[in-house]
């Protein structure tokens, strides 16, 4: 793959590539007739073929992060970003992700040192809520673990607002 460093070993080469198939069965597709439940099923896919790896890998986020891959973004300070999903569930759906990932792969991996980090993460989906005018309600999600149906393995939380909520949520 080009621009991998030449140190890099076959299996990071490989989960790079993974996580590359996974962001890319995010994008739109050229027909616009599939469902909510096709697009639900796709990201359930996408999910269990992504298999946990080193919690110090790069994950597509880092490029997205580092602007190596374009994204919309919404909010950035110093510690947070957050761009718009490429696939939204809802009119809005945001994804705020901390800069740092610091091994905080799933919140299943959460430490006491990412207390801060954790509460940051809430507080700007709240922030950015009433930047988006979802004065109305929203709904916060954080996806943990293949059967959770986490697909990239840097904590990310999901702002999805514009819509009424169903529930039970999955």
């Amino acid at each position: 793959m080009k621009g991998l460093k030449n140190g890099m070993s076959s299996v990071s080469r490989r989960n790079i590539t993974q996580r590359l198939v996974v962001f890319a069965s995010h994008l739109p597709s050229s027909s616009s007739s599939s469902s909510d439940s096709t697009s639900m099923a796709s990201e359930k896919q996408a999910a269990l073929a992504t298999a946990p790896s080193d919690a110090d890998a790069p994950t597509i986020f880092d490029k997205i992060i580092n602007k190596e891959i374009p994204s919309n973004v919404v909010y950035e300070d110093d510690k947070v970003f957050a761009f718009r999903d490429i696939n939204p569930q809802a009119p809005t759906h945001i994804l705020i992700i901390p800069k740092v990932k610091d091994g905080l792969t799933g919140l299943s991996k959460a430490e006491e040192r990412h207390f801060e980090i954790l509460g940051r993460l809430l507080y700007t989906a709240k922030l950015i809520a009433k930047q988006e005018g979802l004065d109305d309600g929203f709904r916060v999600v954080i996806n943990d673990g293949p059967k959770g149906c986490q697909s990239v393995y840097h904590i990310h939380v999901h702002l999805l607002g514009g819509r009424q909520m169903n529930w039970p949520p999955g």
